[in-house]
């Protein structure tokens, strides 16, 4: 019974919205006469009509505000189900977080520990080894990836200072396979202290 009223509400709203009341200065209106008199011009075959005020219908115009009002109360009633429509349509639109990588389980070992993962964890890790950082880490995270914590050392070009250095800290060394999202973060992850 609600539905055919809402319904027959807004169906009395559309002629009243699909009605347009003309100018004042509109244009004049020309109207077509017939006419059987073949000897007749052209100028007499169109006349202007007079002008009419234009009037709005008192009938229109109730016509609108009880489509505008029935609307109006329909939402106000069913406020919850508009909200529960707006919000999935808005919820359709939101950008998926899907590929996200949401939970790492080796994240502890990218200097979150004391424990550094050789394969992932960035330069600035190795910080918490003193003698590490710059020279060592640096090698570490621009070679790679690693198989065992004991390929460290067939880096080239290190020195037995360097390698000494390594050694002290092999045991807070790790190596778990390659995550694409941090290895290639593992110089540069666009942190700087200041």
């Amino acid at each position: 019974m609600t539905r055919l009223l809402v319904a027959s509400l807004a169906l009395l709203g559309v002629p009243a919205a699909a009605y347009v009341v003309p100018g004042v200065n509109s244009a004049p209106q020309l109207r077509q006469r017939s006419c059987a008199l073949p000897q007749l011009s052209e100028a007499h075959v169109f006349e202007e009509m007079p002008e009419v005020a234009p009037e709005a219908s008192g009938f229109g115009l109730v016509a609108a505000s009880v489509a505008v009002g029935a609307m109006l109360g329909w939402f106000n009633s069913r406020r919850q189900q508009v909200a529960s429509v707006a919000g999935a349509a808005a919820l359709a639109m939101a950008p998926a977080a899907g590929l996200a990588i949401v939970d790492y389980d080796a994240v502890k070992y990218l200097g979150g520990s004391d424990k550094v993962d050789i394969n992932n964890a960035n330069v600035q890790a190795y910080r918490q080894f003193p003698g590490m950082y710059p020279t060592a880490a640096g090698a570490i995270g621009s070679h790679g990836p690693y198989k065992s914590v004991k390929d460290i050392y067939d880096i080239p070009g290190l020195t037995e200072q360097v390698k000494g250095i390594m050694k002290k800290y092999e045991g807070q060394f790790v190596c778990l396979p390659v995550n694409e999202a941090y290895f290639i973060d593992r110089i540069n992850n666009g942190m700087y202290a200041e």
